[in-house]
């Protein structure tokens, strides 16, 4: 392998190590879904869920396994959930969705099933556990975020719109969920600024994973002591380092070397 081939393979190396390292640092946690009932799952359980999951299916006939964005609607409305709400991204991933607005009858009865809740009410006390830990657990909210990927992009799709990633990122980097903000800089705001007025491309699987590094980075050290110029981050997060640094300049902010 020439020099380049090297330097090339280090950096993908050197960018899978900055996601595993956060994957470690989390894995200790305790998680929502790491639930020891789905062991004393019944056959019964899954009848229940099954019959539930018809009640809201779309076209029984066309499509008995799917539950199509009216039923979701109309679901999610019976758990109590906004469909604006980031709750619905987590339902979403503990159901394994296969797109955003539609349930598969696998998934929903896997998911449940797992979560021991097999009933409306049920699940609304499972929601409501799930709505209150997202923000509390890192692990469960970095899971609901990563699938959130696989979510937002179109069927067919390798990479998401710019223009539905903001949307996402919005929902998922502000209260109530989590807040990419620190004391002294609006990160997601500038992001957000940056994206639409110096990027204006896709958004593929790396610069979504990588986004949360930062996010995770940047929140624990907003100085940006870590950053490393030389380091495995894509492109676009070396150029929206470069912005924040004219954003502190601008507005007489903490001047970073």
């Amino acid at each position: 392998m020439d020099a380049q081939g090297n330097a090339s393979r280090q950096s993908i190396d050197e960018r899978l190590s900055l996601v595993e390292e956060y994957a470690n640092k989390t894995s200790g946690e305790n998680s929502f879904f790491q639930n020891p009932s789905v062991a004393n799952a019944t056959p019964a359980m899954a009848n229940t869920l099954n019959k539930l999951f018809n009640k809201y299916r779309d076209s029984p006939e066309e499509s008995p396994d799917t539950i199509g964005v009216e039923g979701a609607m109309k679901y999610l409305g019976d758990l109590g959930v906004n469909l604006d709400e980031v709750t619905v991204l987590a339902i979403s991933e503990a159901l394994q969705a296969p797109t955003m607005g539609e349930f598969n009858r696998e998934g929903f009865v896997d998911g449940w099933r797992s979560l021991d809740a097999d009933t409306i009410p049920n699940q609304q006390a499972a929601v409501s556990q799930l709505r209150a830990n997202l923000t509390a657990d890192r692990e469960l909210f970095k899971r609901v975020y990563k699938y959130t990927f696989f979510l937002a992009r179109l069927p067919g799709q390798k990479a998401v719109a710019l223009d539905a990633a903001i949307e996402y990122w919005r929902l998922l980097f502000q209260p109530p969920s989590v807040s990419w903000n620190t004391d002294e800089t609006p990160w997601l705001d500038w992001f957000i600024e940056f994206l639409q007025s110096r990027w204006k491309k896709t958004v593929n699987r790396d610069m979504w994973d990588m986004t949360y590094v930062f996010f995770q980075r940047s929140t624990e050290d907003e100085s940006m002591s870590w950053w490393d110029e030389n380091g495995a981050w894509p492109g676009v997060l070396d150029d929206f380092v470069l912005y924040v640094r004219e954003k502190r300049g601008q507005d007489g902010r903490m001047d970073v070397e």
